[in-house]
């Protein structure tokens, strides 16, 4: 008995098709991927950490989006929805829809359980390739704990890591700051605060 083969969409008719849908999906070499939800924690780390880029990017060349921003890895032809997109000088889209970036300057990812292992590894390496990437982060959602990966010199990508809510995260692509105190505030960490997790 044989199985019947997937569906395969073109970028054009997976373009069609979200710009129509009332749910998010990624699409990546033919295959269109459902996006789950997201946790109170998630949401909350998102807000705050858009919150305090907008105040610092004001009057700046610079545009932060959070969550809908569909940004294409234009060498590898991934569609996907970063939780925070920044854009320094002019955007650049896609086409005249101007709903798909091709040439962000800062990704964040917040990590859940079910994200985690393709955000630091499957979805980090599609993002290396975008020429115009200079930093790369990584948040955790269940304790205060940041990865920051920075371009460097020939394509290299530097990591720093912070800790603890007394740490401040050096954005210098965007001659910018993240305070972990802000980035999780009002989020529960522990057995407390179980009910934020996914």
């Amino acid at each position: 008995m044989s199985s019947l083969p997937k569906q395969r969409f073109t970028p054009e008719q997976y373009l069609a098709l979200e710009r129509e849908a009332e749910y998010k999906s990624e699409y990546y070499d033919g295959e269109i991927f459902a996006m789950s939800g997201a946790s109170r924690a998630h949401i909350l780390v998102t807000v705050n950490i858009a919150t305090q880029l907008n105040l610092q990017l004001k009057g700046r060349p610079c545009e932060t989006y959070v969550g809908d921003m569909r940004v294409k890895v234009s060498p590898t032809g991934l569609y996907t929805y970063p939780d925070i997109v920044v854009v320094c000088g002019e955007p650049v889209f896609e086409d005249g829809q101007a709903d798909t970036l091709v040439n962000p300057t800062v990704l964040i990812e917040v990590l859940s359980p079910t994200s985690e292992d393709n955000d630091r590894g499957r979805k980090f390496g599609h993002y290396r390739r975008i020429e115009s990437l200079e930093e790369y982060i990584v948040i955790a959602q269940d304790e205060p704990r940041v990865e920051q990966f920075v371009r460097q010199a020939e394509g290299h990508w530097l990591l720093s890591e912070a800790s603890g809510l007394e740490q401040t995260l050096l954005l210098p692509s965007i001659s910018g700051t993240l305070s972990l105190a802000d980035v999780y505030d009002r989020v529960r960490f522990g057995p407390e605060g179980a009910e934020s997790q996914p």
